[in-house]
């Protein structure tokens, strides 16, 4: 006797339709994110308050326009010193981005060679206790010299082009290197450097694999103060003939009284700057992370 086999009934009918996806959780911003946000605003905030209160006083004539240019004056001047009008291009035959990038250019070549001199120093300084008695009071007497005040002799020593102009640049940046990078160097950590003397690593290799890693944090602070002092040294630089360069162009300028044109010199000198000082937080951020989380 067979026993029937029972087939089972299929439900009839469109297939049943997926219920709604469930929501995804909105996006949070990160705490970084929203202090960048924050600064940001903050800082846009006091740029225009800032911009206000200069439009205010220029008009209210507490001073003469000679004195303080009103900002649409200096945009005048940025735009007659960007391009050719009337014939004349720019300020003195370069325009405003031709004089900013020749500074630039010699604070490179200057400030570069004075921070590479100031690296060397600063590892001899720290390593060697004799080289440190020796160059310790050189360093620090220029350092405490104004630009100024060496930059005749160097005119009469190297004439008035270019190598005077380089020279101050890299006397002035220099010294803060030399003494970031000698200070650091003589505090790195005594047990490492024991350590690795002790696996047999020779002086050259303690000093390369040890101690400037460890001192590079301060190494790069000493860089960003070599160029911030060297950007403001530019203009003294540039006293003498400094045409072209944005140094050049200010001086000149006031000698006509032209203080649009003098603003306008500073705000681009000031502006570079922040772009110079972002550039190098950004590499000190890249080369030593571990300094943000100390």
């Amino acid at each position: 006797m067979t026993t029937p086999t029972t087939t089972e009934k299929q439900p009839s009918g469109p297939p049943l339709s997926p219920g709604p996806a469930p929501a995804r959780p909105a996006r949070r911003r990160s705490p970084e994110r929203t202090a960048r946000l924050r600064r940001a605003g903050l800082r846009l905030v006091a740029l225009v308050v800032l911009l206000a209160l200069w439009q205010l006083v220029t008009a209210l004539r507490l001073w003469s326009p000679l004195l303080v240019p009103p900002p649409s004056a200096v945009w005048d001047a940025l735009v007659t010193t960007s391009g050719t009008h009337d014939g004349v291009r720019g300020y003195q035959g370069h325009t405003l981005v031709e004089h900013l990038g020749i500074s630039l250019r010699r604070i490179a070549i200057g400030a570069g060679a004075g921070v590479l001199a100031g690296l060397v120093a600063g590892i001899l300084m720290g390593t060697l206790p004799w080289v440190r008695v020796v160059f310790e009071p050189a360093v620090a007497f220029l350092r405490t010299l104004p630009p100024l005040a060496y930059f005749s002799l160097l005119i009469i020593w190297f004439g008035i082009d270019e190598a005077p102009k380089l020279w101050l640049l890299a006397i002035a940046a220099m010294p803060p290197v030399a003494v970031a990078t000698a200070s650091a160097v003589a505090s790195a950590p005594a047990s490492l450097v024991e350590a690795a003397r002790a696996i047999g690593a020779r002086r050259s290799q303690v000093v390369a694999s040890v101690v400037l890693p460890s001192a590079l944090p301060e190494i790069l602070v000493g860089v960003r103060l070599a160029f911030g002092i060297a950007y403001s040294s530019v203009v003294a630089a540039e006293t003498v003939n400094g045409l072209p360069g944005i140094g050049g162009m200010i001086r000149d300028a006031q000698r006509y009284n032209q203080s649009d044109v003098v603003v306008l010199g500073l705000f681009a000198i000031g502006v570079s700057g922040l772009l110079i000082d972002a550039l190098l937080r950004g590499a000190e951020n890249r080369l030593a992370p571990w300094r943000r989380l100390s």
